[in-house]
């Protein structure tokens, strides 16, 4: 008895495993559900009219490729399944979805408009001298550096501070003479002290000295240089006891009111900026402060190496917080500014062949459109050709739009191209094999392809007679849907070698 029920749930055991397999292997090779599922079926004639539309059939959005005869849930995903209608056909480039399935699977939409993208140039630099803000004091007549008050370079200097006072031989003798004639009652003394005070003037006393010699009564060969600006000691010539001659640089002072920033800008974007434009710079010192200033120039000088322009900016330094040798980063605002359809980055699918946006129709049509794009920033991108604003485009869910194309065999798909484009070189041919061509072609511009030897998918009917390898032809291809180019026509060139 034990052994007979042994047998019998072995037997059952085999049967269930039997089903079970056979279940799985129809389920892989897509020919039906699991068991319980509903059957599968294509369209049929008697399928069931539904709110006044014939269903053609049910499907899961996710797993469209299986169709059933009858509604129910899923045996794919945890949701009922979808009716196709009779009446869900598309225009010849696109596609009706149920707009059941496009809330369910959140398609979302965006309208696209006309706008400006504001893109600042990012850039670095370094920061440097305003080297138009430099002064130079000099010597203007012979004499010797009796004190010097700054005695390092770098040192900084306030406008009217002393920088040294020198000791000019030629100066006394010629106040004392001038000093003479100037109390003098002699006739003629008068002019005499006119021609003397002349002649101060012209041994490069100012103004001021004179006046000072008339106040004191007394010669005064002695003067005391001062910096005429606000800045730093960038260069020191003079040191105590050296001799001057007239000419001779003592201090060269920079300013420090505003500065520059050599930057280099990338090449390709050297076209986006002018002089003038406006600026914003930071600094490590000083993070989250912000230095405004302006383009002052574009140099004419490429650096080949990094493949940049040199461009001068100049900023306004308060407080002296930026000193030179300081690394910037910088924005520059755009000199151009067009205005183009913007939409959403995400609406944007480049499927390697082209570029496509899915625009929604209305009443749940959608159609997938070859678009030209430019520049992206801040999630948006810019539409140069193929979309209007306007136009209401897919955001997200567009690959279950897709998924839809196939089921329904629409003329136009995202991952396909608009039309099979032919394309023509002069080639060489190399060798052929059962499944490929080796072929040396000459450089295809439309593809942005240099000359090369590549693999040919053969042409239909195989190698026309009369044509070997070594042989210079005229090659005409395609590319198929997965970017293989495939010999479309060759022609003969000259002799075979």
């Amino acid at each position: 008895m034990n052994r007979t029920l042994l047998a019998v749930a072995v037997v059952a055991a085999l049967a269930a495993g039997a089903g079970g397999g056979y279940w799985w292997a129809m389920k892989q090779a897509g020919h039906a559900g699991p068991p319980g599922a509903a059957a599968p079926a294509a369209a049929t004639a008697d399928a069931k009219a539904q709110n006044g539309r014939k269903v053609l059939y049910w499907h899961d959005p996710m797993y469209p490729q299986q169709k059933f005869d009858k509604p129910g849930r899923s045996p794919f995903m945890d949701m009922d399944l979808m009716p196709v209608y009779a009446d869900d056909g598309a225009d010849a480039g696109g596609v009706t979805v149920n707009p059941r399935v496009v809330q369910n699977l959140g398609v979302r939409t965006a309208v696209a408009e006309k706008g400006r993208l504001e893109i600042a140039v990012q850039a670095v630099g370094t920061v440097a001298f305003d080297e138009r803000a430099v002064t130079v004091v000099q010597s203007r007549t012979p004499g010797y550096i009796e004190k010097l008050f700054v005695r390092a370079p770098l040192d900084p200097v306030r406008k009217g501070q002393p920088l040294a006072r020198l000791f000019v031989p030629d100066w006394a003798g010629a106040q004392e003479e001038y000093l003479a004639l100037r109390r003098s009652t002699a006739p003629g003394a008068q002019d005499l002290a006119r021609a003397a005070r002349n002649r101060l003037l012209l041994l490069n006393m100012s103004e001021e000295q004179v006046q000072e010699v008339e106040k004191a009564g007394a010669p005064q060969p002695r003067v005391t240089l001062v910096s005429p600006v606000d800045g730093v000691v960038g260069e020191l010539g003079a040191r105590e006891g050296m001799t001057l001659m007239p000419g001779g640089m003592l201090f060269r002072i920079n300013g420090i009111s505003t500065v520059w920033v050599n930057v280099d800008i990338p090449e390709a974007q050297a076209g986006s900026v002018v002089p003038g434009a406006g600026i914003v710079a930071t600094v490590p010192a000083y993070p989250g402060e912000k230095f405004p200033g302006r383009l002052q120039a574009v140099l004419p000088d490429v650096v080949a190496a990094s493949r940049t322009v040199r461009a001068r900016v100049e900023l306004a330094n308060p407080g002296g917080k930026l000193k030179p040798g300081m690394y910037a980063t910088l924005a520059i605002a755009p000199s151009v500014s067009r205005e183009t359809i913007l939409v959403p980055s995400e609406a944007v699918i480049p499927t390697g062949r082209r570029t496509v946006i899915v625009v929604d129709r209305g009443e749940s049509k959608f159609e997938p459109v070859d678009v030209e794009v430019g520049r992206d920033q801040g999630g948006r991108t810019e539409i140069l050709k193929g979309l209007e604003a306007g136009a209401r485009v897919v955001v997200s869910g567009q690959f279950l739009i897709d998924s839809e194309a196939s089921l329904k065999a629409t003329t136009t798909r995202m991952g396909e191209p608009a039309g099979d484009k032919e394309y023509s070189a002069d080639a060489k041919l190399e060798k052929f094999g059962k499944d490929t061509w080796t072929i040396t072609h000459a450089p295809v511009p439309e593809l942005k392809w240099g000359a090369m030897t590549m693999e040919f998918m053969p042409m239909k009917g195989g190698l026309p007679e009369g044509f070997k390898a070594g042989q210079d032809v005229k090659l005409s291809f395609t590319l198929d849907k997965d970017g293989m180019p495939v010999v479309t026509k060759l022609s003969p060139k000259g002799p075979a070698k």
